[in-house]
């Protein structure tokens, strides 16, 4: 995977997104850690040349939710329940608030590296096994 880069995986995995960041030109810097929304409800988290998309789970119930990078309690339509697939017998499910930018903002960037090691440390170790 270190054959890649951040900008590769995702004009190559979410190319609209890609445009979106990057532009079409080269040269553009942009942050390389942070959480970006792709295809319909998904969520890409980029960590350097590391990538993992967040599934979003269909909403039930209607009781508060804790979200995992910003730490702040959230109603059931400001927060959402995503699916990290590491590897096909590790799952990971976690809760985030629906605006990324204010949460992101909230969390900083201790925070951004706190759950990108959690989830991009548990893909890794699950594809070694």
């Amino acid at each position: 995977m270190s054959d890649h880069s951040e900008r590769d995986l995702l004009r190559e995995l979410f190319p609209d997104t890609a445009r979106e960041l990057f532009g079409s030109g080269a040269g553009v810097t942009v942050p390389t850690l942070g959480l970006y929304p792709v295809a319909g409800e998904r969520m890409a988290l980029v960590s350097g040349g590391h990538l993992a998309e967040l599934e979003p789970l269909e909403q039930k119930g209607h009781k508060a939710a804790h979200c995992d990078l910003c730490h702040v309690t959230r109603s059931r339509s400001e927060a959402g329940i995503f699916r990290v697939r590491a590897s096909e017998r590790t799952t990971l499910y976690l809760t985030l608030c629906l605006n990324t930018e204010h949460c992101q903002r909230r969390a900083g960037k201790q925070g951004l590296e706190r759950l990108a090691e959690r989830v991009l440390s548990t893909a890794a170790v699950s594809r070694e096994e």
